[in-house]
């Protein structure tokens, strides 16, 4: 089995170091405090760990094939990005009355919002899809490369996560000023409506 591993791990690099949702997600939350980083990151992680599950089964090179159900799934992450990123510019309108202002009500809420968030990305789902088989052998088994394949990528964004969550400590005392905190989250929902924006117009 020879798989290209140098142009995989190569694109996989430049992948998981551009930020995403996924990104915006989790470093909104890590400056909270490191616990709702760790839940938004383990959220994403598990969102995309299912997107490899159902590329490793075939079932989005289904979905692909099928025109409507891809227009589907990418007209509802659309829609949750964008209210994402609506939400946070409505409530960066407040202003704070300290550090910790809007943390979240529970950790579930915040593990949730942090798998829909890479479920409903129909970017991640067609990644898996145009990445995976540039880096397979045709001559060996597709299913054991493709949950190889698979686990390397899951394994790589959730030591990148490892790395981006405490990095955001410093970001916490730096948005203890309110008015610095406001352009923070204004620049995250601004994030957030610009890649919906994205995803719907490629």
């Amino acid at each position: 089995m020879h798989i290209a591993w140098g142009s995989f791990l190569l694109a996989l690099l430049v992948i998981v170091l551009v930020p995403g949702p996924d990104f915006v997600l989790v470093t909104r939350n890590a400056a909270n405090g490191a616990r709702w980083g760790w839940l938004a990151a383990a959220g994403v992680t598990c969102g995309l760990l299912l997107h490899a599950t159902a590329a490793t089964a075939g079932l989005s090179a289904l979905v692909v094939t099928v025109p409507a159900a891809l227009l589907v799934v990418k007209v509802i992450g659309v829609a949750y990005l964008a209210w994402m990123g609506l939400q946070i510019l409505r409530k960066s309108g407040v202003v704070p009355a300290g550090p910790e202002v809007d943390e979240p009500r529970s950790g579930g809420a915040v593990f949730l919002r942090g798998l829909l968030t890479d479920v409903l990305n129909p970017k991640v789902m067609l990644t898996f899809l145009t990445l995976l088989p540039q880096a397979m052998d045709p001559a060996a088994d597709p299913v054991t490369q493709a949950a190889l394949l698979s686990g390397v990528a899951v394994s790589a964004f959730a030591a990148w996560w490892l790395a981006v969550v405490p990095s955001v400590r410093w970001l916490s005392a730096f948005l203890a000023d309110p008015r610095r905190r406001k352009v923070f989250e204004r620049c995250c929902g601004g994030a957030l409506l610009a890649m919906a924006t994205a995803i719907a117009v490629g």
